[in-house]
């Protein structure tokens, strides 16, 4: 079989990531690339000297692919979503899959019918200490698992420099979908019940109309109860940009995960202190080497040995419709059934 011909919706910051695994995969040919802007896209294209476009329409008619990348901002995913599919096309899309019932009503259906994989980018199911955490539940070291508690936060500086628009996000969609595939994932069973507040005042004390944070209860169908916080107002001072804690109670064991304040290395210089990225996305030798690549590379080889996405559509699509009761819950200020 010829190598996977990938084409790239989107060339921000994570798109030049996915871009470098394209033009680096033994398996894969990074053909095109296409953003809004297309000066960033030109950028991108000179430098794996692919072709640009400013239209993706337009670059799925004009260039062969098996194929499509989809790395726009959170809310802009169902319509590339659905351009790639009308053209039969596999699809890779960072999380989450929709941001809206009417999104989600697109992609599911021109999905019907269409013999193509469309894998969402949770990749904390390449996460090391995820994954044993997982390994070591499925082989029932800590029998069920009673309760969870997950916290994924970020600095001020997200909602308020690095996305020019997390107006039209949510630290639900960005952090908080990551948040509800883990516990997913780990507890392996469906969330019935959720309950969740949020507190709203200093983002919009600086311009944006957007809530500061989340505190949820999620309740699953096999009896745990998982507790889960996301904010995007820590201090700029924190180590980290992420806050990334998890701890998985079970009737005879438990793990705790600290993801981002580990003392496997600390960084002190003269008018700094941190903890440097050593596992996410590092790089070694000049190669993307941590789990947040390993997901994208995975999808390469599956789409290339003709195998199943490693992360089934249904439970993607699970996760959305989680955070939509979540929101619901937050703004009735009372608990919701989610129907999945």
């Amino acid at each position: 079989m010829h190598k996977v011909k990938i084409v790239l919706i989107g060339a921000g910051t994570w798109g030049e990531a996915h871009a470098e695994i394209y033009s680096s995969h033994h398996l894969s040919e990074f053909i095109a690339v296409c953003d809004v802007s297309e000066e960033k896209a030109k950028a991108l294209a000179q430098k794996y000297n692919v072709r640009y476009f400013a239209d993706y329409e337009k670059m799925l008619d004009d260039v062969e692919c098996d194929a499509v990348a989809i790395v726009t901002p959170d809310f802009a995913h169902a319509k590339p979503i659905v351009a790639a599919a009308k053209r039969n096309k596999h699809i890779l899309c960072e999380k989450p899959l929709a941001t809206s019932y009417q999104d989600l009503n697109l992609i599911l259906n021109v999905l019907k019918g269409k013999n193509i994989q469309l894998m969402v980018d949770f990749h904390n199911r390449w996460n090391p200490p995820i994954c044993k955490i997982k390994d070591d539940i499925d082989a029932g070291k800590i029998g069920r698992i009673v309760s969870a508690y997950i916290r994924l936060n970020d600095i001020i500086y997200v909602p308020t420099e690095m996305l020019s628009w997390a107006e039209e996000s949510s630290i639900l969609w960005f952090l908080g979908s990551h948040s509800v595939d883990v516990l997913n994932w780990i507890i392996g069973a469906k969330v019935k019940r959720v309950y969740s507040v949020y507190y709203e005042g200093i983002l919009k004390s600086k311009g944006m109309d957007v809530p500061d944070l989340y505190q949820t209860i999620l309740e699953y169908s096999n009896g745990a109860v998982a507790t889960m916080e996301n904010s995007w107002i820590l201090p700029n001072t924190n180590p980290y940009v992420n806050d990334y804690k998890l701890n998985i109670t079970g009737e005879r064991g438990m793990f705790n995960m600290d993801f981002s304040h580990n003392t496997l290395l600390e960084r002190f210089l003269e008018n700094e202190s941190s903890h440097p990225d050593i596992i996410c996305k590092p790089k070694i030798h000049g190669k993307p080497t941590g789990f947040a690549y390993e997901s994208i590379r995975d999808f390469i080889e599956r789409i290339y040995h003709k195998e199943k996405v490693r992360i089934p559509l249904e439970e993607s699509i699970a996760v959305t419709k989680i955070i939509f009761a979540i929101m619901e819950s937050a703004k009735k200020k009372m608990p919701v059934t989610v129907e999945l």
